[in-house]
């Protein structure tokens, strides 16, 4: 054989092997690409679901994750619940738990529902545990049932989110009803336990024990309905954080956190809060973050927020208004340091009961309404700067160091009578703070009663006639005279 033959056959063995090869290993890739293709499309983007958007309103809805123009045409129209995404066929779905973690049972049952169906978690074995990706319309029961009373019966977890992940995300313009559920995330670090971008979130009948660095709720945008809710957040942030969504609460109880709620109410929007309890944690003005109550800060849009029946105890400041309309009736704050802060916008304040450290409302700047409110403990009832407008009316005030009586004589006898001076639209009460108000605010901090009222020595007696007073405040008790007698001495009993 020559070389240039040899050469030949070597090409065309070679070529042959190739071939071979070729054919043998072609499913093979195709396979690893559909793979890989299948991954990076399910895969979840972490740095979006566990890194909120910024509370700033001036970037609130660069970040959300869904914007009508990017869908095709053959997006829903306005007033659809959400968008029509790919879901499972089954109208219910019962996922039973056990402590579940890594399983993906909860996961998978997520992704089975159809769009509009039913989610029920039973945990008769202990709680589910995984993440609840909603990224369709869903009705969302844990089948145990909880009562918000029984709390300190330390209620059975329905969920529990994994270590460093939320409880539940929801995808925007999804709307999920969740009822009977009791979530936790005892090490949920940067992430919220609930997060919705723009999405509508109903909730009844439900239970939060959350330890982390962010709220126990996060909402951008969307709606917010919660109702027969207690939720202990241990955190340094709000438990609750609304930006820019429209926002109502009803019969729910917040403690634990630094702060209770942070809305941001949009335009035209109404955040309303009623029949709550905020309990905080009592920490010092210098430490932290300020420990504020309710915090109402200022959007691009100007909305409104209305708080009714609702006790706020235990912040240093009760009820701070950064911007938007902010109406408080028939509701107590009670052991702040302030109790109302106006930074801007307006603020109506009426029908209310204010026990504060210092300031009962401070004004920097905006405009407030004060009316018929009782204070205590306070320094200094109404305190507004130059750019403030405040007007106060038929406000009543306990306090040791405004409402000390004074003294004035009466003729030249060297006999005083008591008087009392009041400020701007309000005026001194005398006698003990009611008892029956102190169980109703202080208790619940399990705060001793004390006295916020001031009591002269001698009163009661000389109201009813009898003795005086001398020039320091001593009272000079002499029943040989009474009523107006005692100023001229013109006749003895």
């Amino acid at each position: 054989m020559t070389r240039r033959t040899l050469r030949r056959s070597l090409v065309a063995a070679s070529a042959l092997l190739a071939a071979g090869l070729g054919v043998s290993l072609a499913p093979e890739a195709a396979f690893a690409q559909d793979a890989a293709r299948v991954e990076s499309t399910t895969r979840p983007n972490f740095g979006i679901l566990l890194d909120p958007p910024s509370r700033s309103a001036s970037r609130r809805g660069s970040h959300r994750r869904w914007n009508r123009p990017h869908h095709g045409p053959g997006y829903p129209g306005p007033g659809y619940p959400g968008p029509i995404l790919p879901g499972g066929q089954e109208e219910v779905v019962l996922v039973d738990c056990g402590g579940n973690p890594g399983t993906g049972a909860v996961e998978d049952a997520v992704r089975r529902v159809r769009p509009g169906g039913t989610l029920i978690l039973r945990t008769r074995g202990g709680p589910c545990v995984g993440w609840l990706n909603v990224d369709k319309p869903l009705t969302i029961i844990g089948e145990g049932g909880f009562d918000p009373r029984d709390w300190d019966r330390n209620p059975s977890i329905t969920l529990q989110a994994p270590d460093g992940l939320p409880c539940m995300t929801v995808a925007s313009g999804v709307r999920v009803n969740v009822r009977d559920v009791v979530f936790t995330s005892p090490h949920a670090g940067e992430a919220a336990c609930v997060i919705g971008y723009n999405a509508q979130i109903e909730m009844n009948r439900v239970g939060f024990r959350h330890v982390g660095d962010e709220a126990a709720i996060y909402l951008d945008g969307g709606l917010l309905d919660i109702r027969n809710a207690v939720i202990d957040a241990q955190t340094v942030a709000p438990a609750i954080i609304a930006d820019g969504a429209s926002m109502t609460a009803y019969d729910m109880v917040v403690y634990g956190a630094q702060s209770g709620l942070e809305v941001t109410p949009g335009a035209g929007q109404t955040v309303t809060i009623s029949t709550t309890t905020l309990k905080g944690v009592g920490v010092p003005n210098n430490f932290g973050p300020r420990s504020i109550g309710m915090v109402v800060r200022s959007g691009r849009d100007y909305g409104r927020v209305e708080v009714t029946n609702t006790k706020i105890c235990g912040y240093v400041e009760g009820v701070a208004v950064e911007g938007a309309s902010v109406a408080i009736s028939d509701s107590n704050i009670c052991r702040t340091d302030k109790g109302v802060v106006l930074y801007n916008g307006e603020l109506t304040l009426k029908d209310s009961r204010i026990v504060a450290d210092t300031v009962g409302v401070a004004a920097a700047s905006g405009r407030a309404i004060v009316t018929d409110n009782t204070f205590a403990r306070v320094r200094e009832v109404i305190y507004a700067e130059p750019r403030a407008v405040v007007e106060a009316a038929d406000n009543l005030v306990w306090s040791q160091s405004l409402c000390r009586a004074r003294f004035r004589e009466r003729g030249r006898t060297g006999r005083y009578e008591p008087y009392w001076t009041g400020g701007q639209g309000w005026q001194c009460a005398y006698g003990s703070y009611p008892q029956d108000w102190y169980e109703e605010d202080e208790a619940l901090l399990g705060i001793p009663y004390e006295d916020h009222g001031y009591t002269l020595g001698g009163y009661d007696d000389y109201r009813q006639g009898y003795g005086w007073y001398d020039r320091d405040g001593r009272y000079i008790q002499d029943r040989s005279y009474y009523g107006d007698d005692r100023w001229s001495e013109r006749r003895r009993r």
